[in-house]
């Protein structure tokens, strides 16, 4: 599982019991809510930081494939990636431009 879903699933299970432990306590619905959200953040902060850090460096991966990548197929769109070439067409000359007559 990834630690995206992980740290989803983590924070949403934070909500859902700090909302079930306010159910109880005599206050509207939306400040319950509200209440719940806040909480469930601030403990989120401290007892999910395992979770958080394991997703930063999933992105941080995934973000560097990513720029590698692009580095790799601008240089093959620029023509900077040269192909393996045999013995045999080392000796032959580059091809040009202009059609043969």
């Amino acid at each position: 599982m990834s630690a995206a879903v992980k740290y989803t699933l983590g924070r949403l299970g934070l909500f859902v019991a700090v909302l079930a432990g306010l159910w109880f306590v005599d206050m509207d619905i939306f400040l319950k809510l509200i209440l719940a959200l806040a909480f469930s953040a601030a403990l989120s902060f401290f007892l999910l930081r395992g979770f958080r850090d394991e997703m930063a460096e999933e992105m941080a991966e995934a973000a560097e494939r990513r720029r590698t990548e692009k580095e790799r197929l601008r240089s093959a769109l620029a023509g900077d990636d040269k192909p393996a070439t045999s013995d045999s067409d080392a000796d032959s000359d580059p091809p040009s431009d202009q059609p043969s007559r």
